[in-house]
């Protein structure tokens, strides 16, 4: 009996030996089988357009999403050899760092206040930097915050240590703890830093006009600061913030962000912002290289504008004074004339809180500038007034009109009519207007040069001439933008007066050709006239980096009226075709020495400048949506790639990636003040879009891929849809989109618009 009770024991103590290993065993493969959590940031591949196709390629940058703090290795291009030294952080989108930071191994045999370094093994994500300085034996890892960031040195040799600081216009200081400073960065505005090594150096020397002295302070034109280490220190680990405000400002910046030296931690971090950024939008189907062309893009539209709040403060280079942001951070370093056409519909509808501060931002631009006027090209720096016309006006409404509020829709009103009627719409200048608006107000267009014909006119900038066909049609456009504000705020008259003058593009418009044409200021076209070549440089004398071909279809606000000019539907789609067909006219480096920015060619179709962006869509409004359907996906095809010449022109911290992003979900806001998107292409088969409130926009696109790039029918929120659009509040509080996706084109979907 005690045998059994004992056999009995020990088969009870076997079997819970057993399920516990059944258990455990099935945790383990339950483990194994969780799927990893979602990670965009993987997909980001910030090399990708590095090599550019002609003029300004885009940079591996690494920073945070819209924040003040933004590096990338400086080299001449991506095929260089050797970095300028390490960034400390650029203030402008494409400039070079403010500081440098450079560490040397060896013999102090300093001969430059940067080092170029020739480097290996370099590896950049959004929100970390390494690389290996090859000839130099030294490892680098960077971190990086909001206002601060983060450099960890691992010198592989015994021989002495060292870290060069240079500012390259302005002074640096040693307070036996830290390093500070300032640099001049244009318009009386400076950036300030506060750096403190994880060891103390055992000397402090300035490096000036070639030599070394024993000094702990400089001042002037590349000046630097040299700390040596001892050298058994082999890790050097270096925290600094950056301000716009004040040293004081720089070091409680860092204080806030990064506790220690511990690089990993902020580089943890970092990629958690990215993903809960990029997170915004889910995407699924589709191959892993359209997803990597997606999270890219997504990524790149987070590189400006930029928010240079501090703890509630910030300086304003638009009067020279540091402001109280009354807890709506301010917004700078965002080009406009590129960012009005997708970028901001794009933050209006993954992030309307940051789009209301970037318009309110705007306002308070206005009010500090001299003159009361709408910004064009906000900088760190200020204003520069960039390009023609003023589309500021264009985001605000837009932004409106989604019902985003957070900005003073009547302060905005004024500064706009001030910006569109005041000043000069001369490109590039910030005057006040003259003989050039005075003939615009009483004729309804700007008048044209003859070839050889002298300027005139004080007012326009002598490399970017008048651009008359270009500055009448987006004056066009921004005038309708001002009268539908004008409408709300209830002032009639400004109402129909620019209601009225939002049509002088037709003043332009040539019926025998069907081209807008430039006219001379006797009301006569400019003859003879070649609509590829002629206007000279970037097309400038008579439109605007562009040429006729694209500026044909500058007609957002009222493209029906624009098909009738052209003859009715059947003629429109025919000039859309011939656009993508036409010969470039002269051999490719004729054709781009003349037109730079006009590459990415598809015909006369340019898909490397913004003003093309909305082109492919206008298949839509002209009963066939299906080659709207084809040419997107073809464009994207084409030019948009995961590789280093994979973005076809210049991209404008987000101009060009906006429309990326947009039109791989399967949709496009043409005409920004309209809060109506037309419906492209999905390149997904599923995409989730994160809306306020918790909400949801639900794309489903059965069967989508590179061959089923047709809408055979389609419906929203449940809804059969037959129209190739959509508008912003059926999906404001949470929506779902979806098509049925097939290999040959269903002609008769979406025909009547």
């Amino acid at each position: 009996m005690l045998l059994k009770k004992c056999f009995s024991k020990l088969g009870y103590y076997l079997s819970l030996v057993c399920i516990g290993g059944i258990i455990s065993s099935s945790l383990a493969c339950f483990a194994q089988k969780q799927p990893a959590k979602f990670s965009p940031v993987a997909y980001v591949n910030p090399y990708m357009g590095n090599i550019s196709h002609l003029l300004v390629p885009t940079y591996p940058t690494v920073h945070l999403p819209n924040s003040l703090l933004r590096v990338y290795p400086e080299r001449s291009d991506f095929t260089s050899d050797k970095i300028h030294g390490l960034p400390i952080v650029v203030t402008s989108h494409r400039g070079s760092s403010a500081f440098n930071l450079s560490p040397v191994q060896g013999d102090l045999k300093i001969e430059a206040p940067v080092v170029d370094y020739t480097y290996d093994r370099e590896k950049v994500t959004p929100f970390s930097y390494r690389v290996y300085l090859d000839e130099n034996d030294i490892s680098v890892d960077f971190g990086v915050s909001h206002q601060s960031a983060i450099y960890g040195f691992k010198f592989n040799g015994t021989a002495s240590k060292s870290l060069l600081f240079n500012s390259r216009n302005g002074q640096l200081q040693w307070n036996g703890n830290g390093l500070s400073g300032s640099q001049e960065i244009g318009n009386n505005t400076k950036v300030y830093i506060y750096a403190e090594p994880n060891v103390k150096p055992i000397a402090i020397q300035g490096f000036k006009g070639g030599k070394l002295s024993s000094v702990n302070s400089v001042k002037g034109e590349d000046a630097c600061l040299l700390l040596s280490f001892n050298k058994n220190q082999s890790d050097i680990k270096v925290r600094y913030g950056i301000s716009f405000i004040s040293e004081e400002q720089a070091r409680a910046n860092l204080r806030r962000e990064i506790k220690n030296f511990d690089v990993e931690s902020v580089i943890g971090r970092g990629k958690e912002i990215w993903n809960d950024a990029l997170g915004k939008i889910k995407v699924e189907g589709g191959t892993e290289n359209e997803k990597h062309i997606f999270y890219t893009s997504l990524y790149r539209t987070f590189e400006r504008p930029v928010n240079i709040s501090e703890d509630g403060r910030y300086f304003s280079a638009f009067d020279g004074n540091i402001h109280d942001d009354n807890g709506k951070p301010f917004f700078t370093d965002d080009w406009i004339w590129d960012s009005y056409r997708a970028h901001h519909p794009l933050n209006a509808l993954i992030d309307p809180k940051k789009e209301s501060y970037i318009l309110n931002s705007f306002v308070s631009m206005a009010e500090q500038m001299k003159e009361y006027w709408l910004p064009t090209f906000p900088e760190i720096t200020g204003d520069s007034r960039r390009m023609n016309s003023n589309h500021g006006v264009a985001s605000i409404l837009d932004a409106y009109e989604k019902g985003i509020r957070g900005f003073d829709l009547e302060k905005a009103y004024k500064a706009a009519k001030g910006a569109l009627t005041e000043k000069t719409l001369a490109p590039w200048s910030a005057k006040h207007g003259g003989k050039l608006e005075e003939f615009f107000n009483e004729n309804g267009y700007i008048p044209a040069l003859h070839p050889g014909e002298k300027e005139t006119i004080p007012e326009v900038h002598s490399f970017e001439k008048r651009q008359p066909v270009a500055v009448t049609l987006g004056t066009s456009y921004d005038l309708w933008c001002l009268s539908k504000i004008a409408g709300i705020l209830g002032y009639h008259k400004d109402y129909e007066l620019f209601s009225k003058q939002a049509l002088n593009y037709r003043n332009l418009f040539n019926e025998k050709t069907k081209f807008f044409h430039p006219k001379d200021a006797s009301g006569k076209f400019i003859e003879p006239f070649d609509y590829i070549f002629s206007g000279g440089l970037g097309a400038r004398e008579y439109y605007g980096e562009n040429n006729a071909w694209i500026y044909r279809w500058d007609v957002q606000h009222n493209i029906k009226d624009l098909i009738q000019l052209m003859g009715g539907s059947k003629q429109f789609v025919g000039y859309l075709d011939e656009m993508f067909n036409a010969s470039l006219g002269t051999a490719k480096f004729a054709f781009y020495s003349q037109l730079p920015d006009h590459t990415g060619n598809v015909g006369q179709y340019s898909m490397a400048n913004e003003p093309s962006l909305h082109i492919p869509y206008l298949y839509n409004f002209a009963g066939q949506p299906w080659k709207t359907q084809k040419r997107v996906r073809s464009l994207i095809g084409q030019w948009f790639r995961n590789d280093l010449m994979g973005i076809p022109g210049d991209e404008d911290g987000g101009g060009l990636s906006s429309f990326v992003v947009l039109s791989q979900l399967g949709f496009y806001p043409v005409t920004p003040g309209n809060p109506t998107y037309t419906i492209g292409t999905p390149f997904f088969e599923k995409a989730v879009i994160k809306l306020n409130g918790g909400q949801e926009f639900i794309i489903v696109a059965k069967g989508a891929s590179e061959t089923n790039k047709y809408i055979q029918s389609a419906k929203i929120n449940g809804i059969a849809l037959t129209q190739p659009w959509f508008d912003h509040k059926q999906i404001v509080n949470g929506g779902k989109l979806e098509l049925e996706m097939g290999a040959k084109a269903n002609k008769n979907w979406g025909i009547n618009p």
